[in-house]
């Protein structure tokens, strides 16, 4: 891949430009909002504006919401040879795209599983991407080339391909990625109602629990819509656990010390435990986790 042009310059967008800068590729990179493509233009991501003749590969950095339309319009206007977006939900706007009359074919899904709090080109980041997942999900019409595009994108920016379906990829970050994210959010809100002494005492592990709950509301209510079934599906699960947890925590409160029903306590246990559990299933990372990861195609966090 020689050339490249990327549709969006949030941070994502304009993250895989700088990064592509540092490889010798120098990106056109276009956005609806002028400003924010010039400030990433000012951080050296690349140069503002449409190339005269089609670039190799165009990445669409848009919400999950606008894939489809983005892609339908800039391939009309001849913009590259081959399409992929980035957006943290792959099922729904492939669907859309081929429902726009999309030239599947030129098209490659793709997601790179990292991002911060922060938005906008003025938090991006060169090495973003650096030894984490991206997926891809080619549909069965997406040619040869377009996935090799991709996937050298994906190298470029310092990233593990991995191959997934659509549905089992969003079914995969509605666990790791949009539940968590939703999780943090309410765990945060309720820091709303805390008095100002009590929030004086706040300490490291809060900041961590809540940390992604800083992201963009909006942004985060559009790739929530977009997967909405995977993830009710599991904060459902979440909700039935956290309604034993408040039952068992209701019945401890109910009786003295020393006379507490010993089934309470051992249903609260029995939930930590399974906490501590989980918690070690998270890969460790290492560089040899990272190539067994790429040769299983197994996903990863966010």
């Amino acid at each position: 891949m020689r050339s490249a042009a990327v549709v969006g310059t949030g941070l994502i967008g304009t993250s895989i430009a700088l990064a592509l800068r540092g490889r010798g590729i120098t990106p056109y990179l276009l956005d609806v909002n002028p400003e924010a493509a010039r400030t990433a233009a000012e951080l050296g991501a690349g140069v503002v504006g449409a190339p005269r003749s089609p670039v190799d590969l165009a990445v669409i950095a848009v919400p999950p919401s606008r894939v489809a339309s983005i892609l339908r319009e800039q391939q009309l206007a001849n913009l590259a040879h081959d399409f992929t977006d980035v957006a943290s939900v792959k099922a729904g706007p492939q669907e859309e795209a081929a429902a726009l009359g999309c030239d599947l074919t030129r098209y490659v899904g793709g997601h790179p599983m990292a991002g911060r709090e922060q938005s906008g080109p003025l938090a991006a980041q060169g090495d973003l991407f650096h030894g984490r997942p991206w997926v891809l999900t080619p549909s069965s019409r997406a040619g040869g080339r377009a996935v090799g595009r991709v996937r050298t994108l994906a190298e470029l920016c310092g990233a593990r391909p991995v191959l997934m379906a659509p549905g089992q990829h969003d079914r995969a970050v509605a666990l790791v990625s949009h539940t968590p994210h939703l999780v943090a959010s309410l765990l945060a809100a309720r820091l709303l109602h805390g008095e100002e002494s009590q929030l004086q005492l706040a300490g490291q592990g809060l900041r961590d629990v809540t940390r992604i709950a800083a992201g963009e509301a909006e942004l985060w209510t559009d790739i929530l819509g977009a997967n909405a079934t995977a993830v009710a599906e599991v904060l459902t699960e979440f909700a039935e656990e956290l309604g034993t947890v408040v039952d068992a925590l209701r019945g401890l409160a109910a009786d003295p010390p020393g006379r507490r029903p010993a089934a309470d306590r051992d249903r609260l246990t029995a939930v930590l435990s399974r906490g501590v559990q989980g918690r070690g299933r998270i890969p460790v990372r290492t560089p040899a986790s990272d190539e067994q990861l790429r040769l299983s195609g197994a996903p990863a966090g966010a």
